[in-house]
């Protein structure tokens, strides 16, 4: 369940793994201080994607142990233990040097290319998420993956730290993102929907942190961008862009976050 970067713990070991950042092994760490309604974060949205060397260091070695990429993730399902990273490393670099978010719905893998996207079941409940890898990592035990905070709330198993789940890749094609969900009789005669939409771009327990990514996201969008205080214990200020009226508004900003390396973004309407 809680975890430090095996970055951290190897010392001169991890310049021997190109110095790039690894995921995380197991220590003690924690969820967030209060209890947080997490039941509306989205799942991870699959999309094709360019992948790059970052986090994609084939083969590395950690803790003795050398792990080989796979070279085609087709057909990749796995059943074993998962278990989950969360405020240790919130705000912290994954392996692909994005921001750790323990709100967001990712997670890490030893050997999945980065990034990929899987489907995991909690086979307790057959409670199942979508999840972006872009870590590496768990390297404890027999564990498969490490998830985010938010994902193992969502799958039940956030209090009890581990689970027994299955793994199954998520190969998206290559047509165009798929367009926002039609909600049912919200449509106006002029095709306008009753509800708003916003891209989420962060979420933080930390009002400064917020601002600091609204300040860098306005720089990137003409859209507004806010940063919204829920009224939750403990409180978490989301960054959003928007409203936004049109699916291709929704790509476009995407793209352009893409472009400056902000990768985590969730469709929120209200």
């Amino acid at each position: 369940m809680t975890l430090v970067r095996a970055a951290l713990v190897l010392g001169p070991l991890a310049l021997m793994v190109a110095c790039a950042p690894l995921g995380p092994v197991e220590e003690q760490d924690r969820g967030p201080d209060k209890p947080v309604d997490l039941s509306h974060v989205p799942d991870a949205t699959p999309r094709a994607e360019v992948r790059t060397l970052a986090g994609n260091k084939n083969p590395y070695t950690v803790l003795g142990k050398t792990y080989y990429l796979m070279d085609d993730e087709t057909g990749y399902k796995e059943q074993g233990i998962a278990s989950w990273y969360g405020q240790k490393f919130h705000g912290r670099k994954t392996s692909n040097g994005e921001t750790y978010d323990m709100y967001g719905m990712t997670a890490a893998h030893k050997t999945l290319p980065i990034p990929s996207y899987v489907r995991v079941t909690n086979l307790a409940n057959n409670r199942q998420v979508v999840v972006r890898v872009n870590d590496r990592g768990p390297f404890h035990g027999n564990r498969i993956i490490d998830l985010s905070y938010a994902a193992a709330q969502r799958l039940g198993f956030a209090g009890q730290g581990t689970a027994q789940v299955e793994v199954e890749i998520i190969v998206p094609g290559n047509q165009p993102p798929a367009p926002l969900r039609a909600e049912a009789d919200t449509s106006s005669d002029s095709g306008e929907t009753s509800q708003k939409t916003f891209l989420q771009v962060g979420a933080f327990g930390s009002l400064d942190a917020a601002k600091s990514q609204q300040t860098r996201v306005s720089a990137l969008t003409d859209f507004p961008v806010e940063v919204h205080s829920a009224d939750e214990q403990p409180v978490l200020h989301r960054v959003r862009i928007g409203p936004l009226s049109s699916n291709e508004e929704v790509v476009q900003v995407r793209e352009q976050l893409r472009r400056n390396a902000i990768e985590q973004t969730h469709i929120v309407r209200e």
